[in-house]
């Protein structure tokens, strides 16, 4: 018969031994993430490195304001291409990120029915979808139909890459606030659709913003779809209804040509294309991180009832 005083020593130290054998593990697991992080980091930063050795050199005022000049001349900038991709990204995005929203906001609060379900297949299909293949719809759709080269369609392209992922990020994000959100904003006595927006968006808007930025990211630099659809100029913005430069077409116009100058001016491009992608990021958290107020949204709500 074990006395307490040896059962306890007993327990001890099988206490110690599963907690050493778990803090094993752990580190083991620590060690396997931290590789794998290196791993994925040592690609992009030479990638990154090495866009930056060979277009830190291209980089003038000139480059980045004037028009193209004669081929092979190395004269003459991409002012027009950076004018056409910020353009794009905006009307793409006041295109594709409220039907995104709305999607992802419908699958995550009102998905238990069989059109939710339909409408979440259709979506992750749309994920997969080669973007040459979305460019070619939109030249069908639209250039043809309207029978010339706009940003508007290239626009329809893009749109149509970003709304999937942003409703895909969006309902995730959703479902990852906590029930009792929920159930506190109903106990209130509020409706559902008052809930939804003013608590759980609130809640979940940093998932939110960062699949927005992701899909920027993934349209910045798509070139097929403006193959089709926008198909390039060498002028600054003349209308929507008339072909645009953008920073993809200009890189992969720049890359074809066996000139030194233009190979460099090609990956002058592709910096500036980084840069702004950076920049929209940085901007886009900085802007909403400077407004978002302390406290959870239900305080927040309640501080508006009361008022």
């Amino acid at each position: 018969m074990m006395t307490a005083s040896q059962r306890r020593a007993e327990y001890r130290a099988l206490f110690k031994h599963n907690v050493g054998g778990r803090l094993v593990v752990d580190k083991i697991m620590m060690g396997v993430v931290f590789s794998c992080v290196i791993i994925a980091i040592i690609p992009l930063g030479s990638i990154l490195l090495e866009v930056f050795k060979n277009g830190i050199g291209a980089l003038s005022v000139e480059f980045l304001t004037q028009p193209p000049g004669a081929i092979g001349s190395g004269e003459g900038g991409i002012g027009p291409a950076i004018q056409g991709t910020l353009i794009i990204i905006g009307m793409s995005s006041l295109i594709g990120v409220p039907i995104g929203i709305m999607s992802g906001v419908f699958m995550a609060e009102f998905g238990a029915n069989k059109l939710a379900r339909t409408v979440r297949f259709f979506n992750d299909v749309f994920m997969e979808f080669p973007s040459i293949v979305l460019g070619i719809y939109a030249f069908l759709a639209i250039v043809l139909v309207l029978g010339h080269f706009s940003l508007w369609a290239g626009a329809f392209a893009l749109s149509l890459i970003m709304f999937p992922i942003v409703a895909r990020t969006t309902e995730e994000s959703l479902k990852m606030v906590p029930m009792t959100y929920r159930e506190a904003g109903m106990a209130l006595g509020i409706k559902k659709w008052a809930v939804t927006i003013r608590v759980i968006i609130a809640a979940a808007k940093g998932g939110m913003i960062t699949g927005i930025l992701l899909a920027i990211a993934r349209i910045g630099g798509e070139t097929a779809p403006l193959i089709m659809t926008v198909l390039g100029s060498s002028q600054f913005f003349a209308g929507f209804d008339t072909p645009m430069d953008a920073l993809p077409l200009r890189v992969w116009r720049l890359s074809l040509l066996p000139y030194d100058s233009a190979q460099m001016q090609g990956w002058g491009a592709a910096l500036v294309l980084i840069m702004i992608i950076l920049a929209i990021n940085i901007g886009v958290r900085y802007y909403f991180s400077a407004k978002n107020k302390k406290g959870n949204p239900i305080t927040r709500l309640l501080r508006g009832r009361v008022k």
